[in-house]
């Protein structure tokens, strides 16, 4: 019996198999189209995904730093004139936007 390969194709992850196949019998003279088998790479789908955290954890606000700044409709510095509803104990660090205006000399430190 020989084995006759007409045309190959490129399958995933570079292995070539074959698109047909002759079978020849050698006691008969008739060819006889064989089908190629196929084979699938096995894929591993994880079946959870931890989500990633999109707000800070501990409730501070992330605008300042070196004391927790919470994050409320108002926030006032402790000992201050303010009439809050929250109130924080500084220095603190203006990092990004002063939302809450504790930088009252815009020199990048409030409640000082």
């Amino acid at each position: 019996m020989a084995l006759i390969f007409i045309g190959c194709e490129q399958a995933s992850q570079g292995i070539t198999t074959p698109t047909k196949e002759l079978k020849h019998n050698t006691q008969t003279t008739s060819p006889v189209l064989i089908t190629p088998t196929t084979t699938t790479p096995k894929i591993t789908i994880p079946t959870s995904i931890k989500p990633v955290a999109t707000q800070p954890t501990n409730n501070c606000d992330p605008n300042y730093s070196g004391a927790c700044v919470p994050i409320a409709s108002d926030v006032d510095c402790a000992g201050g004139s303010g009439n809050g509803p929250a109130y924080v104990r500084g220095p603190v660090e203006v990092t990004g936007s002063d939302i809450y205006d504790l930088d009252r000399d815009s020199d990048g430190v409030g409640c000082e």
